[in-house]
This record gives structure tokens, sequence and C-alpha cells, in this order.
């Protein structure tokens, strides 16, 4: 399994941000009211802030839209600050971020797990699942690998929400 270092690397570095890439117009300019709730503040809809250029992000946009909900996308050139604004520490993060129902949604989370956050309420500042697990939703490059979607609270304090493959 030498290649998947090589494909996750390969993968990371087109996630990675471009010098020509534009910033995108804030939500609040770039859709109408009727296209974009403020801030992921509807509960089905993400919104989702990535770069351009990342096929994984891309990719999970696609499987979530499949699996029923409404997705609202920004690319940005300065992810670091969405991340800044929700407090996600540098340990936590992925390669993209995602807005909804009052809660941040960190990298490749699955479907269910979302649902499972909307429905439940739970006191908490979002969910993430750190880094670019191969097998996670949006990461199908290889064989899987196990890893955990954890819950985090406004302290930045984790406990695992689910887990894949272990």
């Amino acid at each position: 399994m030498a290649y998947r270092p090589f494909l996750v690397l390969v993968l990371f570095a087109a996630c990675s941000p471009s010098t020509a890439e534009v910033e995108s117009a804030p939500p609040a300019v770039a859709a109408t009211a009727a296209e974009q709730p403020a801030s992921g503040s509807d509960s089905t809809t993400l919104v989702v802030y990535k770069e351009a250029t990342c096929p994984c992000c891309n990719s999970w946009v696609d499987y979530m839209r499949s699996n029923g909900f409404r997705v609202v996308t920004y690319n940005v050139s300065d992810l670091d600050a969405v991340k800044q604004k929700h407090g996600i520490a540098p340990a936590l993060q992925s390669c993209h971020t995602t807005e909804v129902g009052g809660y941040y949604i960190e990298g490749h989370v699955p479907a269910e797990l979302v649902r499972k956050l909307l429905s439940q309420r739970p006191h908490v500042a979002g969910i993430a699942v750190p880094g670019m697990p191969v097998g996670s939703p949006g990461m199908e490059v290889g064989p899987p690998e196990p890893y955990d979607i954890l819950t985090v609270d406004s302290a930045g304090r984790t406990a695992v929400f689910g887990s894949r493959g272990r």
C-alpha cells in the first residue's frame, strides 16, 4: 500500500491554496436571500467554504447533495479565516468547512452524522473529521482507513461522535 501516502499527498496538494485564486464575494453579496440563508442558519442547507480546485471537496459536496442536502458553496482564498472564525484548532482541520444549523462541520463527515447532529442538537460548536482519511466521503481513493468523527465544544474539547472502520 505504498501508493496511499503518495495519493493522499497529491489530493492534499490539490486542496492547497492557489496564489492565482480570487476570493468569492461574501454570502450576503454572492446570492439572493432565496438562495442563501445567513451563515448556515437553515438546518438543512449546508454552506461550504472550500478551495475552488480541490477535487475531494467537490466530491464531498456531490455526496452530500446525493444524500438529500441542499448545498451552497463558496470558493475562498483564505480558508484559514473561516476556520479561525469558528475556532477550529489546527489538529482538527481538514480541507473544507461547512456551516449548518448553527454548527460547523469540518472535513469529510458522513451524511448520517450530519443528520444526527441536526436532530439531536447537542451543545457543541461542531463536528469534525480531522485530516483527509482515505475512504471517508469524498476521499474514496483507496482502501478505507479507520477514522473518528468528533464533536467539538466551545472550549475545543473533543469526544467521539461516531467511527468508521473501527
